[in-house]
């Protein structure tokens, strides 16, 4: 390939991976799904009796911002034109392709709100509880009950740290890491907002804070690390890219790989907990609670159990059936953390044991997906894709990665009945 023809194939790859960013641009799954205020308001006006009144004519008066019809027809040109320009097996093409059928499921799904179809789709976009990591492994289900037995056994020992940062000072703390961890991109901006159901949320380059929320120091070091170090940084990667601008923007199925680094952040930096685990754990039971048959009361109940209060409750019941009926299918986008922490961790160890160090960072160059790790590979070497700009401090710097990595693959071998038995007495 000549150095026009070069120059040629990087501008058509370009253009055709701006068109996927300017077509996602108006799509807002979270925002479309949300219910707003007044629900809350009925329910605790019903004393936590009834349920929630929402269904197809609810999402119906929450319009999408954007033609369904019109949009999935944007996707398909973009994909017939991918096709055209760079034939079917080109790696970059195959991944753009993707995004446009992944963005084409996402407009179904919120045209399905409040139907069996929202559900139907977020399985197929997210997962579902019963799957399992690999054939004949546990399933998610599994592993939240396997890790909610270990954290019932550590109980409150470890003491209660009260939260007594409000949110004007959290976002004052925040902002300072944010222009620590990003010193070439001062416009990463911590702010507070009325409409979010997290404590925090991030976007392509700013963390949203809930007005009414409070945090304590451990709160505000796994925002710094989640949101900050993970979910903006691999944005802002993103957007410094050149040629493939699609990395900018996660799709569903980035979102597994995203949280998951996520989370693996939380526990190599020593910022997770085990009230933070008892929080996931509690998200994906409350998923597998809502795929077998239960409604919202079920899994507000569920969450009374765990000692949640009424308003945290509802809260965490809520997100479960987000963009659904309260007696209808969940969305599952919350199981995307335990399971992407395990296919992370897995795809990392598996990195070391072979020596392929090269591809660990390439897991922050943007929006990425695990499936996609070769092909970014290379991509790097094609020059088509560029190194992140930014790395949080354990993969900067592989070294003591690869050690506790090599450990940890060790120890995954050895059997712990037979060590709880050997450490009987001393223990």
């Amino acid at each position: 390939m000549t150095v026009k023809q070069s120059e040629q194939y990087q501008l058509v790859i370009r253009s055709l991976s701006d068109r996927i960013v300017e077509a996602q641009a108006p799509i807002r799954i979270l925002d479309a799904i949300k219910w707003d205020d007044g629900l809350r308001e009925a329910f605790f006006r019903s004393n936590c009796q009834s349920l929630p009144q929402v269904g197809p004519d609810y999402y119906a008066q929450r319009p999408l911002g954007f033609d369904p019809g019109e949009r999935r027809q944007v996707f398909q040109d973009i994909e017939r034109d991918i096709t055209r320009q760079l034939g079917t097996f080109n790696p970059v093409g195959q991944i753009m392709r993707r995004m446009c059928r992944e963005y084409r499921m996402v407009i179904r799904m919120l045209e399905g709100r409040g139907t069996p179809e929202m559900g139907l789709i977020s399985q197929e976009l997210y997962g579902s509880a019963s799957d399992a990591f690999h054939a004949g492994d546990p399933t998610l289900t599994d592993l939240g009950i396997t890790l909610s037995e270990s954290l019932a056994n550590i109980g409150s020992d470890l003491g209660h740290e009260p939260k007594t940062i409000a949110a004007p000072e959290a976002v004052a703390i925040l902002q300072e890491r944010m222009n620590q961890a990003f010193p070439d991109d001062q416009a990463v901006r911590v702010f507070e907002s009325d409409g979010i159901v997290a404590d925090a949320a991030a976007g392509a380059d700013y963390i949203k804070i809930r007005s009414d929320a409070m945090f304590n120091p451990r709160d505000l070091k796994i925002l710094a690390v989640h949101e900050g170090m993970v979910h903006v940084a691999t944005s802002l990667n993103g957007q410094h890219q050149p040629i493939c601008t699609f990395l900018a923007k996660g799709p569903p199925s980035s979102t597994v790989t995203q949280e998951g680094l996520a989370i693996l952040m939380e526990v190599i930096t020593f910022a997770s907990y085990p009230a933070r685990l008892r929080k996931l754990t509690n998200r994906t039971r409350a998923i597998q609670l809502a795929e077998s048959g239960g409604d919202f009361m079920d899994v507000f109940r569920f969450y009374q159990e765990q000692n949640y209060t009424r308003q945290d409750s509802y809260t965490n019941a809520s997100r479960v059936f987000r963009g659904s009926s309260s007696d209808g299918m969940p969305f599952t986008k919350d199981l995307a953390y335990l399971k992407g922490f395990i296919l992370t961790y897995n795809y990392i160890q598996l990195a070391v044991r072979k020596g392929k160090l090269q591809q660990i960072p390439l897991l922050f160059c943007g929006k990425t997906t695990l499936e996609d790790m070769r092909t970014l590979g290379q991509l790097v070497e094609e020059g088509l894709v560029v190194p992140p700009r930014y790395l949080p401090e354990p993969f900067a710097d592989l070294n003591a990665l690869s050690a506790w990595m090599c450990f940890s693959g060790f120890l995954n071998n050895l059997s712990l009945d037979r060590i709880e038995a050997d450490y009987a007495n001393i223990l």
